[in-house]
């Protein structure tokens, strides 16, 4: 089959699968609350108990990350996101305040395009197809073409779960014959009504290009920072966990360390006795030139590897027992490739006087790149926290805990999820960990509630948002107040 064949088979795939998600949609929306959640609770269930299955079919597929650590991703994006989910209210009337004659009704958005990466491939197709069934959608999906395999038969298993229940056949489907016309035809489609963008930076800008509604997600590039008062050996212990789950592949994970001078060496003899090896000068130089491709981007060569495949690759020799490489840094910006993001096990460190110093840095790694992201705080310092917390350019700060982990709502009380918006400052068209809230819109019912008498009769401002009648004004200066407004209406 020729290129421009294969291109137009792709596009019409995609119509074809586009037009039964819509007629699946329509179904879908009539279906009530409780029959959503067996749906949902369906899928979840299949999804968790074929975990292992995906979770090493990934890693083979794409030879990034680790299976052990994919099988607790699935996991997370089955059995955790349903039970995080399953008693928000998604369909039909959802807030009915009858005393404030105010009423919101979800109203599902309709298809949602789920572009799907190949870092965290069975586990987002989970998490995308069940916040989009939750809220009342269909979905169809734009695989990775490195994933497409383990992309198929994840659709496959949660299909055949779902469809047992009542779910509408063609509500979840797969793009099979992957060109970039296809996934152009996808987002630009006029059955698509939003896009749920996980990728790189280029395919999320396509996505808000594309004249669609897109939640898209910026890249992650946080750094942590190691304040004096932290428990530094748990500190190191966390980052190391959290860096090298899965290799590395999520991106809220850790991509730079920042320490004070103070604590330095007690830091650096942490890392060591744990297991991150210190490059020398000579070496990171030749890691440097493997991080990124000519064009600036990531190198997917080093995407999810081990420290060793990594260290092979640039030509140096590592311990055995290394399990993340770091190196010392001064500087941030496109001549430094350390300090840009890197899904896979390679730290930058860096050094400062204070924690202003640190923090001003964060900023700067931030807005160059990252900002809108994640970043993390290992301190005992109430006080720094809330000087980060009012400063830095993030969505989530979080504090004493793994980046990785922390991020997606594993190990804190954020929302589980594997898209993660960055806000504005990122790009984005939120700052949530994206859930069914974000896949429904609300429709308001409210009642009139004041008479165009009653508005007139407003007519005074004293910043206190009390009308005159609250004021405590007694009866002969209520009657010197409305005397001086009718001469100043004279006026």
């Amino acid at each position: 089959m020729g290129l421009i064949d294969k291109d137009l088979v792709s596009v019409q795939e995609t119509r074809d699968l586009l037009k039964k998600a819509k007629e699946a949609q329509i179904e879908i929306a009539k279906l009530s609350q409780e029959e959503i959640d067996t749906i949902c609770k369906a899928m979840a269930k299949a999804a968790f108990d074929n975990r292992l299955k995906l979770a090493k079919m990934a890693q083979e597929e794409t030879g990034f990350g680790k299976w052990q650590d994919k099988v607790l991703k699935n996991a997370f994006a089955s059995r955790d996101l349903l039970n995080s989910i399953k008693d928000m209210k998604t369909v039909g009337i959802i807030t009915n305040n009858r005393e404030a004659k105010y009423m919101e009704v979800a109203v599902p958005v309709g298809v949602v395009a789920g572009l799907i990466p190949s870092t965290n491939p069975t586990s987002t197709v989970i998490y995308k197809a069940l916040i989009s069934i939750k809220a009342g959608n269909a979905i169809v999906f734009s695989p990775h073409p490195s994933a497409l395999n383990c992309i198929k038969e994840t659709v496959r298993i949660i299909n055949e779960a779902g469809k047992s229940v009542g779910l509408p056949d063609g509500a979840i489907s797969v793009i099979t014959t992957i060109t970039t016309q296809a996934t152009n035809e996808l987002m630009k489609n006029e059955n698509t009504k939003l896009i749920l963008a996980t990728g790189g930076s280029a395919m999320v800008r396509a996505a808000y290009s594309s004249g669609t509604p897109a939640i898209g997600v910026g890249p992650g590039n946080g750094p942590a920072f190691i304040e004096r008062s932290a428990d530094i050996p748990k500190a190191v212990e966390l980052i190391l966990e959290s860096k090298t789950f899965d290799n590395g592949t999520i991106c809220a994970s850790e991509q730079s360390i920042i320490v004070e001078e103070i604590s330095r060496e007690k830091v650096i003899s942490e890392f060591k006795k744990q297991g991150g090896y210190f490059l020398s000068k000579n070496d990171a130089l030749k890691l440097e030139k493997y991080i990124l491709r000519p064009n600036g981007t990531m190198n997917p060569k080093i995407v999810g590897r081990t420290a060793q495949a990594i260290a092979e690759l640039a030509g140096i020799s590592v311990p055995e027992d290394a399990k993340v490489l770091i190196a010392e840094e001064t500087r941030v910006g496109d001549l430094a490739p350390f300090s840009r993001e890197k899904l896979t096990p390679i730290l930058a460190f860096y050094t400062v006087n204070t924690w202003d110093e640190a923090r001003d840095l964060s900023i700067k790694i931030l807005n160059f790149e990252g900002a809108g992201h994640t970043m993390v705080i290992h301190t005992a310092n109430n006080k720094i926290v809330e000087d980060f917390a009012l400063k830095v350019p993030v969505s989530r700060l979080l504090i004493n805990c793994s980046a990785t982990l922390g991020g997606i709502g594993a190990t804190t009380n954020l929302r589980p999820a594997l898209t993660l918006g960055c806000g504005a400052i990122g790009g984005s068209s939120t700052s949530d960990n994206v859930g069914p809230q974000n896949l429904f819109n609300l429709r308001r019912v409210v009642y009139g509630v004041r008479t165009l008498d009653e508005i007139r009769g407003e007519d005074k401002f004293d910043g206190s948002g009390k009308n005159v009648e609250d004021l405590g004004l007694n009866k002969d200066q209520l009657i010197d107040l409305l005397v001086e407004r009718v001469l100043q209406k004279l006026k």
